[in-house]
């Protein structure tokens, strides 16, 4: 793997070290790592339109109260 040096703030250094997983975790892995979190947490284009038809369905009053959908399922909501 070709490395290369980057040029950060000591307090930069210093929030990098918090979010080691483990001691001798290099940066190289936690930087991927902090990468692939933010990466499973973005929506992609079929998330974010299934998100948009349930918000119209909700202002068009097109959903069922839960103690409704719990009734049906058989399940105590107390």
């Amino acid at each position: 793997m070709e490395k290369t040096t980057i040029q950060i703030s000591q307090n930069t250094l210093e929030r990098l070290k918090n979010f080691r997983k483990f001691e001798r975790q290099s940066y190289d892995e936690l930087i991927n790592s902090i990468f692939d979190e933010i990466e499973d947490e973005t929506l992609n284009e079929e998330e974010i339109e299934d998100i948009k038809i349930a918000l119209e369905n909700v202002k068009r009053g097109m959903i069922k109260p839960i103690e409704q959908i719990a009734k049906e399922m058989g399940i105590s909501l107390n």
